[in-house]
Protein backbone atom coordinates (compact mmCIF):
# COMPACT_ATOMS: atom_id res chain seq x y z
CA UNK A 1 0.00 0.00 0.00
CA UNK A 2 1.44 3.66 -0.20
CA UNK A 3 1.06 5.30 2.72
CA UNK A 4 -0.41 9.21 3.00
CA UNK A 5 1.51 12.22 4.64
CA UNK A 6 5.59 11.92 5.56
CA UNK A 7 7.95 8.99 6.37
CA UNK A 8 7.37 7.21 9.89
CA UNK A 9 8.49 10.52 11.89
CA UNK A 10 7.63 12.88 8.50
CA UNK A 11 10.50 13.55 6.73
CA UNK A 12 10.07 16.97 4.84
CA UNK A 13 11.95 15.83 1.17
CA UNK A 14 9.37 12.76 1.36
CA UNK A 15 5.92 12.50 -0.06
CA UNK A 16 5.00 9.19 1.57
CA UNK A 17 6.04 5.93 2.70
CA UNK A 18 5.60 3.26 -0.39
CA UNK A 19 4.98 -0.28 1.57
CA UNK A 20 3.94 -3.83 0.75
CA UNK A 21 3.31 -4.88 4.14
CA UNK A 22 1.18 -4.12 7.54
CA UNK A 23 3.00 -2.25 9.97
CA UNK A 24 2.45 -5.08 12.90
CA UNK A 25 5.25 -6.81 14.12
CA UNK A 26 6.27 -10.33 13.10
CA UNK A 27 3.98 -12.40 15.92
CA UNK A 28 7.43 -15.04 16.45
CA UNK A 29 9.86 -12.30 16.86
CA UNK A 30 12.09 -13.73 14.21
CA UNK A 31 12.12 -10.94 11.34
CA UNK A 32 15.29 -9.58 10.36
CA UNK A 33 15.29 -5.82 9.44
CA UNK A 34 17.24 -4.63 6.59
CA UNK A 35 18.10 -1.25 6.27
CA UNK A 36 19.52 0.34 3.91
CA UNK A 37 20.31 1.33 -0.02
CA UNK A 38 17.71 0.55 -2.76
CA UNK A 39 19.24 1.39 -6.23
CA UNK A 40 18.56 0.61 -9.66
CA UNK A 41 21.63 -1.20 -11.56
CA UNK A 42 22.58 -0.56 -15.14
CA UNK A 43 24.97 -4.05 -15.74
CA UNK A 44 26.88 -3.77 -18.62
CA UNK A 45 29.40 -7.19 -19.37
CA UNK A 46 31.76 -6.30 -21.89
CA UNK A 47 34.80 -8.35 -23.34
CA UNK A 48 38.44 -6.86 -23.03
CA UNK A 49 39.50 -3.68 -22.16
CA UNK A 50 37.21 -0.46 -22.36
CA UNK A 51 38.07 1.31 -25.89
CA UNK A 52 38.51 4.62 -24.80
CA UNK A 53 36.90 7.41 -27.08
CA UNK A 54 35.27 5.50 -28.95
CA UNK A 55 32.59 2.12 -28.81
CA UNK A 56 33.16 -0.62 -26.92
CA UNK A 57 30.78 -3.80 -27.51
CA UNK A 58 28.30 -4.94 -24.40
CA UNK A 59 25.71 -6.66 -22.97
CA UNK A 60 23.68 -4.25 -21.09
CA UNK A 61 20.53 -4.83 -18.70
CA UNK A 62 19.44 -2.78 -16.14
CA UNK A 63 18.06 -4.73 -12.97
CA UNK A 64 17.11 -3.73 -9.37
CA UNK A 65 19.62 -3.54 -6.63
CA UNK A 66 21.42 -1.94 -4.05
CA UNK A 67 23.83 -3.62 -1.26
CA UNK A 68 20.82 -3.22 1.31
CA UNK A 69 18.50 -4.80 -1.00
CA UNK A 70 19.92 -6.76 -2.36
CA UNK A 71 20.90 -8.69 1.34
CA UNK A 72 17.45 -8.62 2.16
CA UNK A 73 16.15 -10.27 -0.97
CA UNK A 74 19.04 -13.38 -0.58
CA UNK A 75 18.20 -13.48 3.07
CA UNK A 76 14.09 -13.54 2.13
CA UNK A 77 15.48 -16.59 -1.08
CA UNK A 78 17.72 -18.60 1.47
CA UNK A 79 14.59 -19.37 3.78
CA UNK A 80 14.25 -16.00 6.39
CA UNK A 81 11.04 -16.21 7.72
CA UNK A 82 9.70 -13.01 7.43
CA UNK A 83 12.59 -10.16 5.89
CA UNK A 84 12.04 -6.14 6.24
CA UNK A 85 13.64 -3.28 4.66
CA UNK A 86 13.41 0.11 5.06
CA UNK A 87 15.32 1.85 2.19
CA UNK A 88 14.79 5.26 0.57
CA UNK A 89 14.07 6.07 -3.58
CA UNK A 90 13.30 8.93 -5.71
CA UNK A 91 9.41 8.82 -7.05
CA UNK A 92 10.44 7.82 -10.54
CA UNK A 93 11.43 4.17 -9.65
CA UNK A 94 8.96 4.15 -6.24
CA UNK A 95 6.56 1.21 -7.84
CA UNK A 96 8.90 -0.64 -9.49
CA UNK A 97 11.21 -1.41 -6.57
CA UNK A 98 8.54 -1.95 -4.23
CA UNK A 99 6.93 -4.76 -7.12
CA UNK A 100 10.82 -6.05 -7.53
CA UNK A 101 11.10 -6.06 -3.77
CA UNK A 102 7.71 -7.65 -2.59
CA UNK A 103 8.09 -10.48 -5.54
CA UNK A 104 11.33 -11.66 -3.48
CA UNK A 105 9.45 -12.04 -0.55
CA UNK A 106 10.26 -8.61 0.93
CA UNK A 107 8.13 -6.64 2.95
CA UNK A 108 9.40 -3.13 1.85
CA UNK A 109 8.99 0.44 3.51
CA UNK A 110 9.99 2.74 1.04
CA UNK A 111 10.43 6.71 1.77
CA UNK A 112 9.59 8.28 -1.23
CA UNK A 113 12.04 11.41 -1.74
CA UNK A 114 10.17 13.80 -4.11
CA UNK A 115 14.59 15.83 -4.37
CA UNK A 116 16.35 13.17 -5.35
CA UNK A 117 15.94 10.48 -7.99
CA UNK A 118 16.65 6.50 -6.93
CA UNK A 119 19.88 6.30 -6.88
CA UNK A 120 21.82 4.33 -9.65
CA UNK A 121 24.74 2.11 -9.97
CA UNK A 122 26.99 1.64 -13.57
CA UNK A 123 28.46 -1.94 -13.36
CA UNK A 124 31.30 -2.31 -15.42
CA UNK A 125 31.41 -6.49 -15.77
CA UNK A 126 34.63 -7.74 -17.29
CA UNK A 127 33.33 -10.78 -19.61
CA UNK A 128 36.49 -12.54 -19.01
CA UNK A 129 36.72 -15.61 -16.46
CA UNK A 130 37.04 -13.52 -13.21
CA UNK A 131 34.15 -11.78 -14.46
CA UNK A 132 35.32 -8.51 -11.72
CA UNK A 133 33.57 -5.34 -11.97
CA UNK A 134 33.27 -1.69 -11.65
CA UNK A 135 31.30 0.44 -10.50
CA UNK A 136 30.02 4.07 -11.40
CA UNK A 137 27.38 4.90 -8.33
CA UNK A 138 25.54 8.06 -8.20
CA UNK A 139 23.41 7.16 -4.82
CA UNK A 140 20.96 9.47 -5.47
CA UNK A 141 18.07 9.39 -2.81
CA UNK A 142 19.40 6.53 -1.35
CA UNK A 143 21.54 8.14 0.89
CA UNK A 144 19.43 10.68 2.02
CA UNK A 145 17.91 8.12 4.39
CA UNK A 146 17.58 10.24 7.34
CA UNK A 147 16.44 9.94 11.48
CA UNK A 148 12.89 11.41 10.57
CA UNK A 149 12.49 7.90 8.47
CA UNK A 150 13.39 5.75 11.28
CA UNK A 151 10.63 4.43 13.96
CA UNK A 152 11.56 2.44 16.78
CA UNK A 153 7.75 0.31 15.83
CA UNK A 154 10.01 -0.95 13.19
CA UNK A 155 11.92 -3.68 15.62
CA UNK A 156 8.72 -4.85 16.71
CA UNK A 157 9.36 -8.39 16.41
CA UNK A 158 12.29 -8.18 15.16
CA UNK A 159 15.44 -10.03 15.86
CA UNK A 160 18.06 -8.89 14.29
CA UNK A 161 18.79 -5.80 12.59
CA UNK A 162 21.41 -5.39 9.31
CA UNK A 163 22.46 -2.38 8.60
CA UNK A 164 24.09 -1.56 4.90
CA UNK A 165 27.95 0.08 5.55
CA UNK A 166 26.71 2.88 2.49
CA UNK A 167 24.71 4.58 5.22
CA UNK A 168 27.87 5.71 7.05
CA UNK A 169 28.80 7.61 3.70
CA UNK A 170 27.00 10.62 4.17
CA UNK A 171 25.69 12.63 6.84
CA UNK A 172 22.02 12.48 7.23
CA UNK A 173 22.53 8.49 6.70
CA UNK A 174 24.79 8.52 9.04
CA UNK A 175 22.53 10.04 11.92
CA UNK A 176 20.43 7.21 11.10
CA UNK A 177 22.83 4.78 11.94
CA UNK A 178 23.30 6.16 15.18
CA UNK A 179 19.42 6.46 15.80
CA UNK A 180 18.78 2.70 14.70
CA UNK A 181 21.98 1.62 16.79
CA UNK A 182 20.49 2.60 20.15
CA UNK A 183 17.31 1.73 19.63
CA UNK A 184 18.53 -1.94 18.94
CA UNK A 185 20.71 -1.89 22.14
CA UNK A 186 17.72 -0.66 24.32
CA UNK A 187 15.85 -4.02 22.65
CA UNK A 188 18.64 -6.14 23.19
CA UNK A 189 18.59 -6.70 19.27
CA UNK A 190 21.70 -7.53 17.84
CA UNK A 191 22.93 -5.78 14.87
CA UNK A 192 25.47 -6.46 11.69
CA UNK A 193 26.82 -4.38 9.62
CA UNK A 194 28.58 -4.66 6.38
CA UNK A 195 31.20 -2.23 5.40
CA UNK A 196 29.96 -1.81 1.67
CA UNK A 197 32.78 -0.06 -0.20
CA UNK A 198 36.46 -0.28 -0.04
CA UNK A 199 36.51 3.11 -2.29
CA UNK A 200 34.15 4.94 -0.08
CA UNK A 201 35.48 4.00 3.08
CA UNK A 202 38.83 4.84 1.92
CA UNK A 203 37.19 8.14 1.90
CA UNK A 204 35.79 8.12 5.28
CA UNK A 205 38.98 6.89 7.53
CA UNK A 206 39.20 3.75 9.21
CA UNK A 207 39.20 4.93 13.09
CA UNK A 208 36.09 7.25 12.15
CA UNK A 209 34.06 3.95 10.61
CA UNK A 210 35.15 2.10 13.40
CA UNK A 211 34.11 4.52 16.03
CA UNK A 212 30.95 4.67 14.00
CA UNK A 213 29.53 1.37 14.09
CA UNK A 214 30.85 0.83 18.25
CA UNK A 215 28.40 -1.59 19.49
CA UNK A 216 27.85 -3.69 16.10
CA UNK A 217 28.05 -7.02 16.57
CA UNK A 218 29.07 -8.85 13.70
CA UNK A 219 31.14 -6.82 10.81
CA UNK A 220 31.03 -8.28 7.60
CA UNK A 221 33.92 -6.83 5.73
CA UNK A 222 35.36 -7.67 2.18
CA UNK A 223 39.13 -8.91 2.04
CA UNK A 224 40.00 -5.14 0.84
CA UNK A 225 37.78 -3.48 3.67
CA UNK A 226 39.05 -5.36 6.41
CA UNK A 227 42.73 -4.92 5.15
CA UNK A 228 42.04 -1.05 4.85
CA UNK A 229 40.21 -1.02 8.37
CA UNK A 230 43.44 -2.47 9.97
CA UNK A 231 46.34 -1.53 7.78
CA UNK A 232 47.20 -4.83 7.50
CA UNK A 233 47.92 -6.52 4.37
CA UNK A 234 46.77 -9.90 5.51
CA UNK A 235 43.33 -11.19 5.90
CA UNK A 236 43.44 -13.40 8.85
CA UNK A 237 45.58 -11.05 10.90
CA UNK A 238 42.80 -8.61 10.08
CA UNK A 239 39.83 -10.04 10.93
CA UNK A 240 41.25 -11.13 13.61
CA UNK A 241 42.07 -7.63 15.11
CA UNK A 242 38.64 -6.38 13.75
CA UNK A 243 37.48 -9.36 16.12
CA UNK A 244 39.12 -7.24 19.47
CA UNK A 245 36.98 -4.48 18.71
CA UNK A 246 33.67 -6.50 17.15
CA UNK A 247 32.62 -9.26 18.71
CA UNK A 248 32.02 -11.88 15.67
CA UNK A 249 34.29 -10.88 12.15
CA UNK A 250 33.31 -13.22 9.14
CA UNK A 251 35.58 -11.56 6.36
CA UNK A 252 33.95 -12.63 2.93
CA UNK A 253 37.14 -13.72 0.28
CA UNK A 254 35.53 -13.91 -2.73
CA UNK A 255 36.75 -17.50 -4.44
CA UNK A 256 38.97 -18.07 -1.49
CA UNK A 257 35.97 -18.54 0.75
CA UNK A 258 35.14 -16.89 4.10
CA UNK A 259 36.75 -16.57 7.84
CA UNK A 260 35.12 -16.39 10.67
CA UNK A 261 37.12 -14.68 13.75
CA UNK A 262 36.38 -14.00 17.29
CA UNK A 263 38.11 -12.71 20.09
CA UNK A 264 41.60 -11.60 18.56
CA UNK A 265 41.60 -14.61 16.69
CA UNK A 266 40.71 -16.88 13.18
CA UNK A 267 38.12 -19.57 14.44
CA UNK A 268 37.40 -21.12 11.28
CA UNK A 269 38.16 -21.05 8.01
CA UNK A 270 35.24 -21.61 5.15
CA UNK A 271 35.85 -22.74 1.75
CA UNK A 272 34.28 -21.23 -1.26
CA UNK A 273 31.57 -23.37 -2.94
CA UNK A 274 32.90 -24.00 -6.85
CA UNK A 275 31.45 -21.76 -8.93
CA UNK A 276 31.47 -20.61 -12.86
CA UNK A 277 31.48 -16.79 -12.61
CA UNK A 278 29.23 -14.26 -14.92
CA UNK A 279 28.87 -11.21 -13.24
CA UNK A 280 30.43 -10.52 -9.41
CA UNK A 281 27.98 -8.01 -8.40
CA UNK A 282 26.50 -8.88 -5.35
CA UNK A 283 28.02 -12.07 -3.99
CA UNK A 284 28.81 -10.23 -0.83
CA UNK A 285 25.46 -9.12 -0.30
CA UNK A 286 24.25 -12.88 -1.21
CA UNK A 287 26.71 -14.37 1.32
CA UNK A 288 25.47 -11.97 3.99
CA UNK A 289 22.06 -12.27 3.01
CA UNK A 290 22.11 -16.32 3.48
CA UNK A 291 24.54 -15.57 6.60
CA UNK A 292 21.89 -13.77 8.13
CA UNK A 293 19.38 -16.25 7.26
CA UNK A 294 21.35 -19.01 8.99
CA UNK A 295 21.48 -17.34 12.09
CA UNK A 296 17.50 -16.84 12.00
CA UNK A 297 17.26 -20.53 12.04
CA UNK A 298 19.43 -21.54 15.02
CA UNK A 299 22.77 -21.94 12.91
CA UNK A 300 26.38 -20.73 14.64
CA UNK A 301 28.71 -18.46 12.57
CA UNK A 302 31.05 -20.98 10.74
CA UNK A 303 27.52 -23.40 9.38
CA UNK A 304 25.99 -19.89 8.41
CA UNK A 305 29.22 -18.56 6.65
CA UNK A 306 29.11 -21.85 4.71
CA UNK A 307 25.46 -21.25 3.58
CA UNK A 308 26.84 -17.79 3.12
CA UNK A 309 29.42 -18.93 0.44
CA UNK A 310 26.68 -21.28 -1.04
CA UNK A 311 24.83 -18.45 -2.07
CA UNK A 312 27.87 -15.92 -3.06
CA UNK A 313 28.81 -19.10 -5.49
CA UNK A 314 25.05 -18.80 -7.23
CA UNK A 315 25.29 -15.06 -7.51
CA UNK A 316 28.37 -14.77 -9.16
CA UNK A 317 26.78 -17.46 -12.14
CA UNK A 318 23.63 -14.91 -12.38
CA UNK A 319 24.09 -11.43 -13.99
CA UNK A 320 23.01 -8.80 -11.29
CA UNK A 321 23.18 -8.77 -7.55
CA UNK A 322 19.54 -10.46 -7.07
CA UNK A 323 18.83 -13.90 -6.57
CA UNK A 324 15.89 -15.21 -9.21
CA UNK A 325 12.49 -15.10 -8.15
CA UNK A 326 10.58 -17.36 -6.76
CA UNK A 327 9.24 -20.33 -8.87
Amino acid sequence: MTGAGAGPRGGDAARGVRSAAADGGSAEGQALLVVGDVITDVVARHRGPLAAGTDTAAAIRTVPGGAGANVACWAAHRGAAEVRLLGRVGAEAAAWHERELTAQGVRPRLVVDLRAPTGTVICLVDGGASAERTFLTDSGASLRLEPADWSDALLDGVARLHLSGYLLFSEPSRALVTVALEAARARGVPVSLDPASAGFLGELGAERFLALVEGVDVLLPSRDEACLLTGLTDTAGAAAALSLRVPLVVAKQGHEGALVARSGRVCARVPAAPATPRDTTGAGDAFTGAFLAALLAGAGPVEAAREGCRAGARAVERVGGRPPLPG
